[in-house]
């Protein structure tokens, strides 16, 4: 069965760059985003793995922890470590598991399920369905997930935004519209009727009488 929305994030240990992690010991209360690859020393992973040393500033600001997950090893991870700074002007400074066995893998769903992948001479092709992302909350339930083919580097600004948007709307009547960015209005949720939504969110601009707007509560 597929991880959905709102299950709880399956609970692991696993050997990492910093040391071993017990994964819901390691949530310790804070959002988390987990991104996984299919190999260490490939191109576009690389430029990834960069991205995210560039942000970790902006992940701490939301009280949010990053792990990556690889099929590789610790050793492999320390070494590609050095590509990465060399590339984003940044250190990797957040763990990196060792997967493989594929055991997180495919307790997150990002293999068919019993498929076959060899342990030696594997390439990324045969673990080309690792390449997930997904934003967990302090329940350590899952709020959201997103999956790349290996020809599409991901655009961490945009899981950055969609943290906004998940840490905006968590255990609150609001969402959020296309596009949202912090800042900009939001939307009011129908279990609210316009008198309850004016009281608790201040006036609303009402589109249409299932669309609400308020101002964007800081």
């Amino acid at each position: 069965m597929s991880l959905r929305i709102n299950d709880v994030a399956p609970d692991f240990t696993a050997n990492s760059t910093e040391g071993e992690v017990h994964f819901h010991d390691w949530l310790d209360g804070s959002y988390a985003i987990l991104f996984s690859h299919p190999r260490d020393f490939t191109p576009v992973c690389t430029t990834e793995f960069g991205a995210v040393a560039q942000l970790i500033p902006e992940f701490e600001k939301r009280s949010t922890k990053v792990m990556g997950i690889s099929v590789d090893s610790v050793e492999d991870h320390g070494k590609w470590k050095t590509d990465i700074e060399k590339i984003a002007g940044s250190p990797a400074n957040f763990p990196m598991i060792d997967d493989r066995d594929l055991t997180v893998a495919k307790a997150y769903d990002m293999l068919p399920a019993d498929y076959y992948l060899p342990t030696e001479g594997r390439t990324p092709q045969h673990s080309a369905t690792v390449r997930t992302v997904f934003i967990i909350g302090p329940d350590k339930k899952v709020r959201l997930t997103m999956t790349y083919p290996m020809s599409v580097g991901r655009n961490f600004a945009e899981i950055l935004r969609a943290l906004d948007a998940v840490r905006k709307t968590d255990g609150v009547p609001l969402a959020t519209p296309a596009n949202w960015i912090p800042g900009q209005d939001v939307i009011v949720a129908l279990a609210l009727d316009d008198q309850a939504a004016e009281e608790k969110y201040g006036a609303l601009d009402i589109k249409l009488p299932y669309l609400r707007f308020a101002k964007d509560p800081a």
